[in-house]
């Protein structure tokens, strides 16, 4: 890619063996030349041309020439410059590609049109994915949000491991003596022990439009996670211009995502109305509307919704994604709205969610980075 290639190659020396084949993999891709794929314009552009049988080749060549985090880029870049995704309906592609969260996204923006003898490769590749997901996400997760749900439960008589010690001191600041420089505390401030009981309920109510797609593939597997939990109570909202409730489905996260519709319109409004209305219990609630914000329902009364359920108690997070690619195209606007009604709106990895959750049960400020 830097020396170039054919004239544009000054450096006298031709490749050889392996170097010429990765030289080749990436020319494919990324250079010109007479064997390319058409673009819309109609001007030629890379050598893989509309046929499935180059393109599985290719996919063969990168996985062996390259690490699998190269591997997801390239296969990223063919989908988009090239229009490969109609070739991922076809089952013995879906075989030779390296999945991953974005893979993902393409096959569930494709999930209409999938034939069925695609249908249960296509299933197989998403629940690989996830089940990576789930292993790197979910034990944290876990032990993250039960210290949250155990300290978020007070008590004023603790035994001596139990004292929160931070409480305790503001709480009794009054009786510091200056002489001998402490505190008597006459209340003890300490962590209640988690019971068996639900103690909070989680929202997650998530735009499914198209550029949304990284976001409905992590918070699907969140939203099994917090299911398992039996100590809170999680419902799953997905909406577009329709709002469609998942939360029957958490126990299988792939089949959430099949149950989603990646693409067309939003009304977050229409979203937030339903999910308000299945909050019991405001003051132990916690709404994640996950949304670059670009509203196509009633702003204002989106807006008035959001105050109305902090003015009941629940905590409300937005997120303007959740994914590793950091802040999206966001409409600014509706998020200072937001910003100023007190529920910041900000992207988020999936690595620091557990994080922001246990922040938001205990009702802290949010960790926004």
């Amino acid at each position: 890619m830097v020396l170039g290639g054919g004239e544009a190659d000054g450096t006298g020396h031709t490749l050889a063996g392996q170097d010429a084949a990765m030289d080749a993999a990436l020319g494919a891709l990324y250079g010109g030349g007479s064997g390319g794929a058409r673009r819309s314009s109609g001007e030629r552009s890379a050598g893989l041309g509309g046929s499935a049988p180059n393109v599985a080749r290719w996919l063969g060549d990168i996985r062996t020439y390259f690490p699998a985090p190269v591997v997801q880029v390239m296969q990223r870049d063919a989908i988009e410059r090239l229009g490969l995704a109609s070739l991922l309906l076809e089952p013995e592609m879906l075989e030779a590609v390296e999945p991953d969260v974005h893979l993902v996204g393409t096959l569930l923006s494709l999930n209409k049109a999938m034939p069925d003898t695609t249908k249960e490769t296509a299933r197989a590749v998403v629940r690989k994915v996830v089940e990576q997901l789930e292993k790197r996400l979910a034990t944290r997760t876990r032990a993250t949000l039960t210290g949250a749900l155990d300290r978020s439960a007070r008590t004023n008589r603790p035994r001596h491991h139990d004292i929160d010690w931070d409480r305790t001191i503001r709480a009794n600041l009054k009786n510091y003596l200056p002489e001998y420089r402490t505190i008597v505390p006459e209340r003890l401030v300490g962590h209640g022990r988690a019971s068996q009981s639900v103690k909070k309920e989680v929202v997650l109510c998530i735009d499914q439009s198209g550029s949304m797609a990284a976001s409905v593939v992590y918070a699907s597997v969140f939203g099994a996670v917090l299911a398992s939990m039996r100590s809170i109570s999680t419902r799953l909202v997905v909406f577009d211009t329709a709002v469609v409730d998942l939360t029957d489905r958490l126990d299988d996260p792939v089949d959430v995502l099949f149950g989603t519709q990646l693409g067309g319109g939003t009304d977050i409004n229409r979203a937030l109305a339903y999910c308000q209305s299945k909050i019991t219990r405001p003051a132990d609630t916690v709404v994640v509307l996950i949304s670059d914000l670009y509203e196509g329902g009633i702003r204002d009364e989106m807006l008035k919704r959001v105050a109305a359920m902090k003015g009941a108690g629940v905590e409300f997070v937005t997120l303007l994604a959740l994914s590793d690619e950091g802040a999206p195209a966001y409409d600014r606007e509706h998020a200072a709205a937001l910003a100023a009604l007190g529920a910041p709106a900000f992207a988020c990895t999936p690595d620091l969610f557990p994080d922001v959750m246990a922040a938001a049960l205990e009702k802290r400020p949010l960790p926004v980075l």
